[in-house]
């Protein structure tokens, strides 16, 4: 689904599942259009770092089950040593956590998901302060 179309009308495969060939076409147009961390390499001098400065907060599981802790090590790793802009946003790992954890350390995923409007409402609001133009009404809806 996230490869071009092929001759029969379906997306081409990324392997050949009986000889383990990889189709190096089809790997670089993931790459160019779906790689997130290659993306953000390609383009953050080219105005993507300040459209992103501040809002980008990734969480994974240290022990993520499609092993995606291993490419978030190497985004982190690209985005600390951003400058002008700093990416200025947050990645954090789960101790022992798996797929899809998403930032609470202290529950298990059952259960913190049926409370993100506790957990990023308070991270929404601080960017809002943070990014609202001069003489911006930021009383008036907070209760």
């Amino acid at each position: 689904m996230y490869s071009p179309v092929g001759a029969d009308g379906y997306p081409k495969r990324i392997w050949d599942k009986r000889t383990g060939a990889i189709d190096p076409q089809v790997a670089a147009y993931w790459q160019e259009n779906y790689d997130l961390g290659y993306i953000l390499r390609r383009d953050w001098n080219k105005g993507l770092g300040k459209k992103l400065e501040g809002k980008l907060s990734l969480y994974v599981g240290d022990m993520d089950n499609y092993y995606l802790n291993n490419a978030v090590y190497l985004v982190e790793e690209f985005l600390k040593g951003t400058r002008d802009p700093n990416y200025g946003g947050e990645v954090a790992y789960g101790d022992r956590a798996e797929h899809c954890w998403n930032g609470d350390p202290t529950r298990p995923n059952a259960i913190s998901r049926l409370r993100y409007h506790q957990m990023f409402a308070p991270k929404i609001v601080e960017r809002i302060e943070k990014s609202a133009p001069p003489g911006a009404d930021l009383k008036s809806w907070r209760y």
